[in-house]
């Protein structure tokens, strides 16, 4: 009961301050509008093309000249642009091309009546020798299926002409019936080879290739740790006022526990930090679809979300029982709170998202329980996993709690 009373009254305090309601409710909403925007836009980048460029002179313009072309840019690989002659020469000169293919005239033509015909491919003098050779392998592998195609058909031909004096009852198949067969073979072969080859590139990862993922679940994510984690000064800054007014001292005559006081302050800001990310995450699901944005999607298990946010909000009023253990002036809870609570949002992953922040700095940001309580949403509201995975963030959230609040009490004065 004397808990109830001390969180009743700090709850009166607390709302009477409007500075304080406009930077625990409105601020989280305006950083989630902005922050999912700039996410969502950065998704909608299209990623660059990082095929090898090859410019193509075709003097020729015929069929087969046609097939070679999109049988270069099919094999992967290859970025096809074509040139006139005159502008290709001049690029190549001056270094704009690396590579220049050019087609001959009567390139398809000579083809058709089995002639020898020459691809010409120039390279610039600063071209990239691996890139040049993966080139001409590609061109020199397209130029030999189109000649071993070009064979075949001749020999189908050459033999239907042998077989053309024979008795009708001997002739089995015809010439065009033979090339239509073979042309359908061919067909089949590309549409479904016989052999398919997969690559796998050293030092890749499934996250690497995921796709951007809403802006909005990473922005409410780190928003909802980084506002929940700011309540910690809140209940810092409650106790240093109680022991600067005396009132903490006329407490502590009280006939009540140490441990019923301390519960007193924390817990209206548990309750604080679960309305808060109520109101969070009300607004990203309605808020946002009312002003025309992507609204947020709570998945599979709702329930989940909301067990996470009471654990954050657990390991946040600890954290600010250790603040309040540690520092002896409201400067130094100003200085200390905002020293922790925004370099641990920045390392943990409230800013940045934390795929990309492990790029950079490895496992570095699994020492403060931002990361985890980040890591937490994401698995659930961005790749939609369950209890099973995220109880290890869970674990360690309230393993940071429990370290907060035992090294606060062996620190705190209750003098």
């Amino acid at each position: 009961m004397q808990t109830i009373v001390i969180a009743l009254k700090d709850l009166q305090i607390l709302f009477k301050d409007r500075g304080a309601l406009l930077l625990l409710f409105l601020l989280p909403l305006v950083f989630i509008v902005v922050f999912s925007g700039a996410l969502a836009a950065i998704g909608d980048v299209e990623p660059q093309d990082s095929r090898i460029l090859l410019a193509v002179v075709d003097l020729d313009g015929a069929e087969a000249a046609h097939k070679l072309i999109d049988d270069i840019e099919a094999a992967g690989g290859v970025r096809v642009e074509l040139y006139s002659d005159q502008e290709a020469a001049a690029q190549l000169d001056e270094g704009g091309l690396k590579r220049v293919l050019t087609i001959p005239s009567g390139f398809s033509a000579h083809l058709e009546d089995g002639q020898q015909v020459t691809l010409s491919l120039r390279s610039h003098p600063d071209a990239d020798s691996q890139e040049s050779e993966a080139i001409w392998l590609i061109i020199e592998g397209v130029a030999r299926d189109m000649a071993l195609e070009r064979h075949i058909f001749a020999s189908l031909q050459q033999m239907g002409e042998m077989q053309a004096d024979a008795p009708e009852g001997a002739q089995v198949f015809s010439i065009e019936r033979s090339m239509a067969q073979a042309r359908s073979q061919f067909e089949s072969a590309e549409e479904q080879p016989l052999i398919e080859i997969v690559q796998r590139l050293p030092n890749t990862s499934a996250e690497e290739s995921e796709e951007m993922p809403e802006g909005i679940q990473l922005a409410v994510s780190g928003f909802t740790v980084l506002f929940i984690f700011l309540l910690a000064q809140t209940t810092a800054r409650s106790i240093f006022d109680e022991k600067k007014a005396g009132s903490f001292r006329r407490l502590m005559a009280a006939p009540m526990s140490k441990a019923s006081l301390l519960s007193g302050k924390m817990l209206p800001n548990f309750l604080t930090a679960l309305f808060q990310a109520a109101v969070i995450f009300a607004f990203a699901l309605i808020g946002m679809r009312l002003l025309g944005l992507t609204p947020l999607s709570l998945g599979d298990n709702p329930w989940l979300v909301a067990l996470i946010v009471v654990v954050i909000a657990i390991c946040s009023v600890c954290l600010g029982i250790l603040i309040a253990a540690l520092a002896r002036t409201e400067s130094q809870i100003g200085g200390l709170s905002g020293l922790l609570l925004w370099g641990m949002a920045i390392l943990g992953g409230s800013f940045i998202p934390l795929f990309i922040l492990e790029q950079f700095l490895g496992p570095l940001p699994k020492v403060v329980p931002h990361y985890w309580g980040n890591s937490a949403l994401n698995d659930v509201l961005v790749r939609g996993l369950g209890p099973a995975e995220v109880a290890t963030e869970l674990l360690v959230l309230l393993g940071f709690a429990a370290a907060f609040l035992i090294f606060g009490l062996w620190r705190f004065e209750f003098d």
